[in-house]
């Protein structure tokens, strides 16, 4: 988490540089409300939905087109236009453009995320149960039914 901190300040930085702003200037942008938190909340819990859903169905190789597409997706169909994780939420604090944050309301915006989360781990739970196998050991991950009826 912090390579992802760092690496999303220096990132504003260099936005900032590109676009001939001043490096780093603080942005005014007042999110403090509960119709976006409530986005983030949606966004969150569907995208940790998504990410367990497909290792419960062993899909997991679909994961890099649909995380990004749902990422993507929540862009538009959230008010809060879906930071995504805290690293982008705080990298959005260094940049006074139309995607920044005013530092005050970057807490309520990772406390939403922490909620969003703990709503898809129940959902997750809830449709998909608890489950017996890790990744590593799931047999559509190690191919196991491939050896075993190799071995027939």
């Amino acid at each position: 988490m912090p390579a992802q901190i760092v690496g999303g300040i220096g990132g504003a930085v260099l936005a900032n540089a590109m676009f001939a702003e001043p490096l780093v200037r603080l942005p005014s942008h007042d999110r403090s409300a509960g119709h976006l938190w409530l986005g983030e909340v949606v966004a969150t819990t569907g995208l940790v939905l998504l990410v367990f859903g497909l290792g419960r169905t062993a899909q997991q190789r679909l994961a890099p087109v649909l995380v990004a597409s749902y990422i993507g997706a929540a862009y538009w169909f959230t008010s809060s236009t879906s930071f995504a994780n805290p690293a982008v939420t705080i990298a959005r604090a260094f940049s006074d453009t139309f995607a920044g944050i005013a530092p005050g309301s970057v807490s309520p915006f990772i406390a939403a995320r922490l909620i969003g989360a703990g709503v898809g781990v129940a959902l997750v739970l809830a449709l998909f149960g608890r489950s017996t196998t890790t990744p590593a050991t799931a047999p559509a991950a190690t191919g196991e039914p491939e050896l075993a009826a190799a071995r027939r």
